[in-house]
């Protein structure tokens, strides 16, 4: 992808450059830097967005990596399937918090001809794999997107959304990017989530402390997301909840223990 097309969809110009994977067809850009907590809306931020950087990076350290990904994997898989339902081709797309192209892997050519993804941890995007649409990376926040208005044919985002601190106007700025004929197509973990490790915190450390305090992170209600859709401008909404285990990942050997739980996957369906 040409530097050329980078300047025209992004917002600002870029003052440095940096690394490049070689043999891949896609540059890695910085944003510009802001304040990653959030706080330029006023919101409250339950989330470190800098200690969610850095746990990422961590992760993508570890030697056996790959092992970890298969939730992300899955649900990438998932979220290109209904970029198949849809009878067009994408010419530019944007994949918001994309990782290690968990949804662009799954992704042919012919329905997304040209592909931004945007990440927070570095290290992570160094792990990314090859995908056969061109690719342009760029290191950004998904609260804060770098882009251009009316830009964008499709955007895509796949358990990303729920760390944000401020969810609502991160809906509004993809509605922004998008074209007004474009299509959002995500997914994000939903409210009853880890329901029964919630209350199993909850009653122990009641039973020994006199009271509780939050050990998982909160999740949007599935309930409300159409709402916040639809206020961030979104139309033809379809919300979609599914229940999926959380399996065990594939091993030679099963770990020393199995953590089964229940995950409950919002998946969002608009035009803007």
């Amino acid at each position: 992808m040409s530097s050329r097309l980078g300047q025209r969809v992004l917002q600002t110009a870029w003052t440095r450059s940096c690394w490049v994977r070689p043999g891949l067809q896609a540059g890695l850009r910085f944003g510009p830097s802001r304040d990653l907590s959030g706080s330029a809306r006023g919101t409250m931020n339950v989330f470190n967005r800098e200690m969610k950087r850095r746990q990422k990076n961590w992760a993508a350290s570890l030697q056996e990596h790959q092992q970890y990904d298969y939730l992300r994997d899955e649900v990438g898989s998932q979220v290109a399937d209904r970029v198949y339902d849809i009878t067009r081709t994408f010419p530019l797309a944007l994949d918001i918090g994309g990782g290690k192209s968990h949804i662009a892997e799954h992704l042919k050519k012919d329905v997304v001809q040209r592909l931004f993804l945007t990440e927070t941890s570095l290290q992570t995007l160094r792990r990314r794999r090859r995908s056969e649409i061109p690719t342009q990376v760029v290191l950004a926040d998904e609260e804060f997107l770098p882009f251009k208005e009316n830009t964008f044919d499709l955007v895509l985002s796949s358990l990303t959304l729920h760390w944000t601190n401020d969810l609502p106007g991160a809906l509004k700025q993809i509605h922004q990017v998008l074209k007004p004929d474009g299509a959002f197509i995500g997914a994000m973990v939903g409210g009853e989530t880890l329901y029964e490790l919630r209350c199993s915190l909850q009653l122990a450390e009641t039973e020994r402390e006199g009271g509780f305090s939050p050990h998982v992170s909160p999740y949007t209600a599935i309930t409300d997301v159409g709402n916040l859709l639809s206020q961030a401008g979104f139309n033809m909404l379809t919300v979609v909840r599914r229940l999926t285990v959380l399996l065990v990942p594939d091993k030679p050997e099963p770990p020393p223990f199995v953590c089964i739980t229940q995950i409950y996957l919002c998946f969002l369906n608009s035009n803007s």
